[in-house]
């Protein structure tokens, strides 16, 4: 079963995604914040991360930052409700795969998880 850590300070978006991404088969870790994401980072090796880019205290780019200095092969996906394309553009450089502006598809977000943890 793969896993999937959603990370994301909004409580209803955690819940949700969480509802959906259980539903397709997939076992789900919620994070409110950078600390406990990365905490889950190293206990569970979640296959795909689902990062939103605006989270109080460590933001997106910074959680990606030290992610990657654990040199895990974990994908991730990036989430915002900014317009920032500066932003995308350098997480996508730290190797994000892909990335949703807020308010999201749910099935096209449903449809990039699988697409991404079939290959």
């Amino acid at each position: 079963m793969a896993k999937v850590l959603v990370v994301d300070d909004q409580f209803g978006i955690r819940v949700l995604l969480q509802e959906v991404l259980q539903r397709e088969g997939y076992e789900i870790f919620q994070a409110p914040n950078g600390l406990t994401a990365l905490d889950i980072v190293q206990q569970e090796h979640p296959d795909l991360i689902l990062l939103d880019m605006k989270i109080p205290g460590m933001d997106g780019l910074e959680i990606l930052r030290n992610i990657r200095k654990l040199e895990l092969d974990t994908k991730v996906i990036m989430m915002t409700a900014y317009g920032e394309l500066d932003l995308i553009q350098e997480a996508m450089e730290m190797g994000a795969i892909a990335h949703f502006t807020k308010p999201f598809d749910i099935d096209e977000l449903r449809q990039a998880v699988r697409d991404q943890l079939s290959t």
